[in-house]
């Protein structure tokens, strides 16, 4: 019997045999998390009572929760700001984008607070309050409505890396069964959000247009509250990770260390760069990196001052500013092996962000009619990209990666670069699409004499816009999923909600670059007394503008294609 199990031992003669207990009971030992992962009372969480799919109901729920919220705003915000607040068409847009992209660079400090004192559940917990309890305004308190609306970007963006990364913190990855889960775990997240998404863009949508905003806008919020609670009950089932402090400060203590070693030579053999051998002395739940050969310089932190120190306890005296173990400076060459692919993702998230902008606003200007007696809001049209999510992922996990697996022998199907490589091709194909669409809807204006009457509904189908949101709704499924999956998987384990921060802030700085672009757009072309974009839609020269954007993804796949093929992905010892 192995040697970690109870043992039945028989003493002397007698005729009763007794149980001595000389080690944990065997069934406890293996069902114990060997990631690091702890429990409510911070006590090594036991895999029977904790994580995994039960724990993850009440994560995505809470997820489900706030993209309710989010999207119930950003859907029809555009809409909102054009026919209740009168904005003009680039002011609107721009407004919409800043408050989006807000949203997205929150999640750095989110991620921050996160990873370095607060933990993952205490970090979403004090977010979705600030979320739920975010004031009301009317359409007349504008100043206090746009800081209701960048109050409620604080809360969500701080919230949304730490309900992912929290989310993934539930398997263990040294449980081979429970990192298969693991390894689809991202494809189901998209599922679930991608629901929120579509209720938001459907049933909310329709609410605020035809029934009345302050319900529109108030039901997430009474939402948001309920999965609060259930997050909260939620609670004896989560897995913790323990804070390790600021990752900023760990990076900059390596690359000081570095720097004040810069004229000791790096030996040849890596073993004789310092590490720690024993678990224990590792922070919690971070496992060993296997040394690499790029950015040698960094080595110079892991060099012993003097190799026969290498397994003195004195070396536990030296400063973390002058000595790094060799997995701290792999942690940080991991971090700046993501920041090409990072200004990568820049690019690749500027077409999402005219889904709330102009896609909407082209719907608008089309015959929603769906029936005799039914009529579809333009934002709701939005409902199309996740119901293409809804539909693509069940197929994309349960067919097209088995099958890709036989030729690739990818546990995944294919790599996670090629995956958003795959999605900046469906997200070129979109912005084509859109561009020639957007001829077509500006032909027919013409042709019935509308060009000077914007507001008038043009005899033609709004579902004529269907093709863009398709592709782009299938380049997300290609993309952002795998993009939220690289970065999360990559980070080191102590920096995983920055990892998933540092993905999320590629969608807000992706607004903030369509804004920028469009403002420079608007001040260039005005020079030649035509500017691409006028509060005339139907005046405006969209197609040029999309035909831009493609152009601008072309050139990233190419970029992008050239970091893909030297990127080397993260080893791991187990621990």
């Amino acid at each position: 019997m192995d040697a970690d199990s109870n043992q039945v031992v028989p003493i002397c003669n007698t005729n009763y045999p007794t149980t001595i207990k000389t080690h944990p009971p065997l069934e406890r030992t293996v069902s114990l998390a060997r990631d690091g992962s702890v429990d409510f009372r911070g006590n090594t969480a036991d895999k029977r009572a904790s994580g995994r799919l039960k724990a993850n109901a009440f994560i995505i729920g809470i997820e489900i929760g706030e993209r309710l919220a989010f999207y119930g705003i950003s859907a029809n915000l555009v809409t909102y700001l054009t026919h209740v607040l009168h904005e003009g068409t680039e002011k609107s847009a721009a407004n919409v984008n800043n408050w989006i992209g807000t949203t997205f660079i929150a999640p750095l400090l989110g991620a921050f607070l996160a990873d370095a004192f607060w933990g993952r559940f205490w970090t979403i917990l004090i977010c979705g309050v600030i979320y739920f309890v975010c004031p009301s305004a009317t359409a007349g308190q504008v100043g206090f409505f746009y800081f209701a609306l960048y109050l409620m970007s604080l809360g969500g963006g701080c919230m949304k890396p730490c309900i992912a990364a929290f989310g993934a913190d539930q398997f263990d990855e040294e449980d081979k069964r429970e990192n298969e889960m693991k390894k689809s775990f991202f494809n189901w997240w998209v599922f679930g959000i991608s629901l929120g998404a579509l209720v938001s863009a459907t049933v909310l949508v329709y609410v605020q247009s035809y029934i009345s905003w302050g319900w529109g806008f108030g039901t997430p919020t009474v939402l948001m509250g309920i999965y609060l609670v259930l997050y909260i009950l939620g609670s004896k089932s989560y897995r913790h990770k323990t804070p390790v402090g600021s990752s900023f400060t760990q990076i900059g203590q390596v690359i000081v260390a570095a720097v004040r070693n810069f004229r000791i030579q790096v030996p040849a053999d890596p073993a004789l760069l310092y590490e720690v051998d024993d678990k224990e002395s590792l922070q919690a739940g971070a496992r060993h990196i296997t040394h690499s050969n790029s950015m040698r310089f960094l080595d110079k932190a892991a060099v012993l001052p003097n190799p026969s120190e290498g397994s003195s306890s004195d070396i536990q005296k030296h400063s973390p500013w002058k000595l790094a173990t060799v997995t701290e400076v792999e942690e940080v060459k991991l971090v700046l092996r993501l920041l090409p692919i990072w200004v990568a993702a820049l690019i690749f998230q500027t077409p999402s962000a005219q889904i709330s902008t102009f896609y909407t606003r082209q719907g608008s200007t089309l015959n929603v009619n769906f029936g005799p007696n039914f009529k579809i809001p333009a934002a709701s049209l939005q409902s199309i990209i996740p119901i293409t999510i809804v539909c693509l992922i069940p197929i994309y996990d349960r067919v097209f990666v088995p099958i890709t697996r036989r030729f690739t022998g990818n546990v995944r199907g294919i790599t996670m670069l090629q995956r958003i490589g795959i999605g900046i091709i469906l997200s070129f194909l979109s912005m084509v699409c859109a561009a020639v669409t957007e001829v077509y809807r500006v032909k027919v204006a013409r042709e019935h004499g509308l060009l000077d009457h914007p507001f008038q509904t043009l005899p033609l189908s709004v579902f004529i816009l269907l093709p863009q949101y398709v592709l782009l709704g299938a380049a997300e499924v290609f993309t952002s999923t795998g993009a939220l999956e690289f970065f999360y998987d990559q980070a080191p384990d102590s920096m995983r909600s920055l990892g998933t921060a540092v993905f999320l802030s590629t969608i807000g700085i992706g607004n903030f670059l369509s804004s920028i672009l469009l403002s420079g757009i608007v001040k260039v072309t005005s020079l030649s007394g035509q500017s691409w974009i006028v509060d005339n839609l139907n005046r405006c020269r969209l197609d040029y503008f999309y035909w831009l954007l493609a152009g601008l993804m072309v050139a990233n796949l190419c970029f992008f294609s050239g970091l893909a093929r030297c990127y080397k992905y993260k080893q791991v010892a187990s621990l």
